[in-house]
């Protein structure tokens, strides 16, 4: 019985190793979306942080405004990302009763 609980802690440890690799991976990964037919771009890694948004240049006409606007932009979509995180956290130890399993987020 002992080596059955000892492999199942194994397994655990295992499971959480590979499940922090995945999380690390994930924050390489690029996506890129679209919107208005390809006029409003923004590439965001898989961990939900913006790193570039492009607008096209006929939607606006001063090149510093847009620059600003792209930058905005940016800095609202991670403000949204975090408070959706934080908020799905603390709706989830609603659900667990608090408890903090260590290394274990949910993927959205």
């Amino acid at each position: 019985m002992k080596g059955g609980l000892g492999n199942i802690m194994k397994q655990a440890q295992a499971m959480q190793e590979n499940m922090q690799k995945a999380q690390a991976e994930l924050g390489n990964i690029e996506v890129t979306g679209e919107a208005g037919g390809g006029m409003v771009r923004l590439i965001m890694t898989c961990r939900h942080d913006v790193r570039k948004v492009n607008i096209d240049p006929e939607l606006m006409t001063d090149p510093e405004d847009r620059e600003v606007l792209e930058d905005l932009i940016a800095a609202a979509m991670n403000d949204a990302v975090r408070k959706v995180e934080k908020t799905t956290e603390e709706k989830m130890a609603e659900f667990t009763g608090g408890l903090n399993i260590p290394g274990f987020k949910m993927p959205f």
